[in-house]
């Protein structure tokens, strides 16, 4: 598929006529729209779709295109949408007047240590708020309207749609190459010369090594910025020697909320940091390890219908998604370990106990486990571990009927017991090892 150009005009007719649509069919300020992608990836409707809306105080709930029906099917009954939309539907109706600033935040959904994904939920912003959360991404990544931005994600993940939509609301083009293929991506860079781009690791990876740390087809970058899993750090020197002098940035941030930013010069003069607080916003280390930020009023969030996990996520002003780190004394973050409940496999979060809930659930397995383990590419690998008399195909096969593909363990192990700690917790970082397969 040709790579398609959206201009910051085209993409203003755009949403202006799919959030016309909205509004002739009822969908109010404050509703929320379900939407269900036919594939994962970002392109020019869905993105003016969601922009839209978001500019209409419409708020959009963007589902991951990869979820089986039983999956989709609980997040849906969860959201309870005004509406429900799939690419079908994303037809431009009678346009309308649209804040110049989104009025909030897509509702994308995140699991949590029981397994069971929840929506994060900002709600609407007041004109002031909206303007000042707009206000921070424009001045801590410069969009200008001679950027020219390449796409490189998904419809259902945060940072391309931040990305993407910084890019056309200062007036620059967005370039959307499709599904992620490195020669796709590098033929994309050398014919439309962009500026910009955000990446995950593995995607940044498998680019440069394609380029052969060329850097010529890079000569236009300001900014590549990455974030999503951990990036070692040869790749990270190669990306910094191959594209131009402190283009390279990364960030560390939720679903929930953006935690820090790091310029190619700090990340030099401190390897392995992932930054320093971004403005409006403060870090502290509880004692456990934890990481707690205090972000700015119009950056809070809730889980959406949970309440329970909304105040174990905030103490005070603070939250945490329960990562683990350190501050140096100047205040720069390192990550001591994502927590322990978390999988990230090519920048894409992969939650263990929703697949153990799963596994639990198939006749003939006792017990189970899921763990990461090191991968070149990815990062982490997800892999699991169970006891019982359960055939390994009947397992394979009831994962992949219930799951996602990106959430089915690449390797599967039967064991004669799930080793645990004294208190009986499963030490996912190490259960590898425990199981002699490290």
């Amino acid at each position: 598929m040709d790579a398609v150009v959206l201009t910051s005009a085209d993409a203003e007719r755009l949403q202006a006529g799919l959030a016309g649509a909205l509004v002739r069919d009822g969908v109010r300020p404050g509703d929320r729209v379900a939407f269900v992608p036919g594939d994962p990836g970002l392109t020019a409707e869905r993105l003016c779709f969601v922009l839209g809306a978001l500019r209409a105080g419409i708020i959009p709930v963007v589902l991951n295109a990869l979820l089986t029906e039983r999956e989709r099917a609980e997040l849906l009954a969860d959201a309870d949408a005004a509406r429900v939309l799939t690419d079908a539907d994303l037809v431009a109706g009678p346009p309308v007047d649209l804040a110049d600033v989104p009025l909030g935040r897509p509702m994308l959904y995140t699991s949590g240590t029981t397994g069971v994904p929840k929506g994060v939920w900002s709600g609407v912003l007041s004109e002031s708020d909206a303007r000042a959360l707009q206000g921070e991404e424009n001045a801590q990544w410069g969009f200008v309207a001679d950027d020219v931005h390449l796409v490189c994600g998904n419809v259902h993940h945060s940072a391309p749609l931040r990305y993407a939509s910084g890019t056309l609301l200062a007036g620059g083009t967005v370039v959307l190459p499709g599904k992620f293929d490195a020669a796709t991506q590098l033929r994309a860079i050398e014919q439309f010369a962009p500026t910009s781009s955000f990446m995950a690791p593995v995607h940044l990876h498998r680019l440069i090594d394609l380029a052969g740390d060329d850097p010529t087809p890079f000569k236009r970058f300001r900014l590549l910025a990455h974030a999503g899993a951990p990036t070692s750090d040869a790749v990270k020197r190669r990306a910094i020697a191959t594209l131009p002098s402190g283009s390279v940035w990364e960030f560390y941030g939720a679903t929930e909320c953006q935690f820090t930013a790091c310029s190619t010069d700090d990340w030099l003069a401190h390897p392995g940091t992932v930054g320093r607080a971004r403005p409006g916003r403060t870090l502290r280390i509880a004692e456990d390890g934890v990481i707690w930020c205090t972000p700015p009023a119009y950056a809070r969030f809730t889980y959406w219908n949970d309440p329970v996990k909304t105040a174990a996520a905030w103490d005070g002003d603070a939250f945490t998604v329960g990562d683990l780190g350190r501050l140096s004394d100047d205040g720069y973050l390192f990550l001591e370990g994502r927590r322990d409940d978390l999988i990230l496999s090519g920048g894409v979060n992969v939650y263990p106990a929703e697949i153990e809930r799963v596994l639990l659930a198939i006749d003939g397995v006792d017990d189970a486990a899921v763990f990461p383990r090191e991968d070149d590419d990815w990062g982490q690998r997800v892999c699991a571990a169970y006891a019982g008399a359960a055939p390994v195909d009947l397992v394979v096969s009831e994962l992949r009927a219930n799951l996602a593909g990106y959430k089915n363990p690449k390797e599967i192990h039967r064991v004669a017991d799930i080793p645990r700690s004294p208190n009986g917790k499963i030490r996912r970082s190490l259960l590898a090892s425990d199981l002699g397969l490290d």
